[in-house]
C-alpha cells in the first residue's frame, strides 16, 4: 500500500484510478484497507475543492 496525499487533479485522477483497481476489495484485507484510505482521501479533497451547497428543502420535497 502506499498512500499520499491528494493535493492537485493529477494525484486526485490517479487516486480515482487506484481506486477503480481495487473496487470489490474484501474489507479487512491490504487491498480493502488500501480502498478506504483512498476513499477517505478523495471525500476530503472533493470537499474542499467541490463544496456542495446546502439543500433547499422545498426542492427536495418537489
Amino acid at each position: 500500500m502506499n498512500i499520499k496525499s491528494i493535493r492537485s487533479e493529477e494525484d486526485l485522477a490517479a487516486a480515482l484510478a487506484r481506486m477503480e483497481q481495487l473496487w470489490g476489495a474484501e474489507i479487512g484485507t491490504p487491498e480493502g484497507n488500501e480502498l478506504d484510505a483512498l476513499s477517505s482521501l478523495i471525500e476530503m479533497y472533493e470537499a474542499k475543492h467541490y463544496p456542495m451547497p446546502p439543500a433547499d428543502p422545498i426542492e427536495i420535497i418537489d
